[in-house]
């Protein structure tokens, strides 16, 4: 049965879950693999649970730098990021209200999209060119 309220507890059970799906994709699981060792995932999810609390609740608990997180792994393409959102939009229709799932995929598509933006966007040489 969905959880009807989006709460603190309802997000750690989503994020378990979500988190579980991501291990075991084959295109992004073994992305994760490389960057996140068994050890470190309660200390990542940790992190998370932060991050999102943040985004959702406007709690401030996570201070760190997602952007240079995902800069850092240099190896991620568009693809990874289509299927997380993917399995992210799935394991939020399987916890929560449409409603709800729907507010926790927008806030993930503008997350991702900006951080797409920073990893992906070039600039075109052909708007002009510098000079130093």
């Amino acid at each position: 049965m969905p959880d009807a309220t989006l709460d603190e507890d309802s997000l750690t059970r989503f994020l378990d879950a979500f988190y579980t799906r991501v291990r075991g994709d084959g295109l992004i699981g073994p992305v994760f693999a490389a960057a996140i060792s068994d050890a470190d995932w309660p200390r990542h999810m940790a992190t998370i649970q932060a991050f999102w609390s943040s985004v959702l609740f406007k709690t401030g608990r996570y201070k760190g730098n997602p952007f240079g997180k995902h800069v850092a792994l240099g190896s991620l393409e568009p693809e990874h990021f289509a299927r997380w959102l993917g399995l992210f939009e799935a394991t939020a229709s399987a916890h929560f209200p449409p409603e709800t799932a729907a507010v926790l995929a927008e806030r993930a598509h503008r997350i991702g999209d900006s951080l797409k933006a920073g990893l992906f966007f070039r600039p075109s040489s052909t708007h002009g060119s510098q000079t130093e």
